[in-house]
């Protein structure tokens, strides 16, 4: 069986694969390591310039875009291996990269999945948005990061180099053991894209599994290649697919509660973006929850399994508070910002986490 296999989910994304491959492939050499490339159905160059210009790189093709989501299920279906890291094709690696997170996996059966630190490609002293130093979520189900809470990106200044239990890994590098991936159910298809990731991380997490970012593996993200920041697509992609990860995951006692206040605060949302004069936002907030409600009741039973399959229903990773609340009306802008007494959990976690990597390739 392979230890590691990197799959790069690709669709139409011939530039990116010629800019990010290399670092990929010359970062991830060792035994027991493939690289794949898994395309999803492209209409460029994208089959060719892989089986031409990158012999070493295993091809995988799919018959038509899948999404993110089903996209990774479907190749996975042709992976083999102990772990699978799903890396987007706008990333590029650093030696070490993987043999940190290896070492650390192989020495702890307990944690099902983990993530490097995400810098900016484009902004190489910067965390990136997508993942920073590790992911958690709010009450009311808004992620936010160490190194990110909104718009705030902090410089990396060394202060989140530490390795940390977090809610959810970034999908745009998870590095993740096969067996849970499957046995979890994989990502949910029907969400396409935006979501998906911390959606698997919940059902991990809430099954007794742990999670956690390594700092000292670090890649590079460039960021909203796919769909621009705001985007009406990727708005209501974002906003619907919220709305079905709480209603599948949120425990009975706590859902109502929840959801009341989310409908109050998309509608705040929609009712931003229309005094900005985004019409287009607007509407695809509107959108989104008209979609959540039409799709609820088909989520119903992965509701139930959820429920029934949980082991720790009151995750530590998930705060009570409001991030919205701590952020915009208290003016904490970044992680640290954050009141003491909410990350004194940390403290206690990161000393009993005196694990110190070791980079092999």
């Amino acid at each position: 069986m392979i230890k590691v296999s990197v799959v790069i989910l690709n669709w139409n994304g011939a530039d990116m694969l010629r800019r990010f491959l290399p670092s990929v492939i010359s970062c991830s050499q060792g035994e027991g390591i493939e690289v794949c490339v898994a395309d999803n159905g492209s209409s460029d160059d994208s089959c060719r310039i892989v089986e031409g210009e990158f012999p070493s790189v295993r091809l995988i093709r799919l018959p038509e875009n899948y999404g993110f989501a089903e996209g990774y299920n479907k190749a996975l279906e042709q992976v083999d291996a102990e772990y699978v890291v799903l890396l987007n094709s706008d990333v590029k690696v650093s030696s070490g990269w993987l043999s940190v997170m290896v070492s650390y996996m192989d020495l702890h059966p307990e944690v099902a999945a983990c993530q490097p630190k995400i810098l900016d490609w484009k902004n190489k002293e910067y965390f990136e948005y997508a993942g920073a130093a590790g992911g958690f979520i709010d009450r009311y189900g808004y992620p936010f990061c160490r190194g990110r809470v909104f718009d705030t990106v902090e410089k990396d200044i060394a202060q989140y180099d530490a390795p940390v239990s977090i809610f959810w890994a970034t999908g745009a590098a998870l590095f993740i053991r096969l067996d849970k991936y499957r046995e979890a159910g994989g990502l949910d298809g029907r969400f396409f894209a935006h979501m998906e990731e911390i959606d698997l991380c919940w059902r991990l997490r809430s099954r007794g599994y742990e999670l956690v970012c390594l700092p000292q593996s670090v890649v590079y993200h460039v960021g909203g290649a796919t769909l621009k920041k705001e985007n009406p697509r990727k708005t209501f992609l974002n906003f619907r697919n919220n709305l079905l990860m709480l209603y599948k995951n949120l425990p009975a006692e706590e859902l109502v509660s929840v959801m009341r206040i989310r409908t109050c605060l998309d509608y705040l949302a929609a009712l931003f973006f229309l005094l900005k004069g985004d019409v287009s936002n607007f509407r695809a907030v509107l959108q989104a929850r008209k979609e959540f409600l039409r799709l609820r009741p088909e989520f119903a039973s992965a509701r139930q399994e959820n429920l029934d399959k949980t082991a720790l229903a009151d995750i530590p990773e998930h705060f009570k508070f409001s991030i919205l609340w701590q952020s915009k009306l208290l003016g904490r802008k970044k992680y640290a910002d954050l009141p003491d007494e909410i990350k004194k959990f940390f403290v206690l976690r990161l000393v009993s986490r005196s694990w110190k990597p070791r980079r092999t390739h």
